[in-house]
């Protein structure tokens, strides 16, 4: 069955954990085992309806900057690739969560 999932990328909100080369400004990219792109995100608030869907989950990340997605997803294989915008380079945390 699917299922429904909050992908994040967290970069500038690891600073205060003692990590100084944290990635600024990280985007998330999710691919099927395809490789088609199924998810892309940049600033976590850029599309309302996700938006939304990931701040009642409590899984709002706390930088404007960092990226994630509320998506539903059948079962296989996902690649998740987290880079930094204009090919800035960091240190980045990806988390999956399961919110059924």
């Amino acid at each position: 069955t699917d299922t429904k999932m909050i992908l994040r990328a967290v970069g500038p909100s690891l600073r205060p954990y003692g990590i100084t080369n944290a990635l600024h400004d990280p985007t998330l990219e999710l691919r099927d085992s395809q490789g088609a792109v199924v998810g892309f995100n940049n600033n976590w608030k850029d599309d309302s309806t996700q938006a939304s869907e990931i701040a009642v989950s409590g899984l709002a990340p706390t930088n404007l900057k960092e990226s994630a997605l509320a998506i539903t997803l059948a079962p296989g294989n996902y690649t998740a690739i987290v880079r930094g915008k204009n090919n800035s380079a960091g240190v980045a945390l990806f988390e999956a969560y399961n919110v059924q």
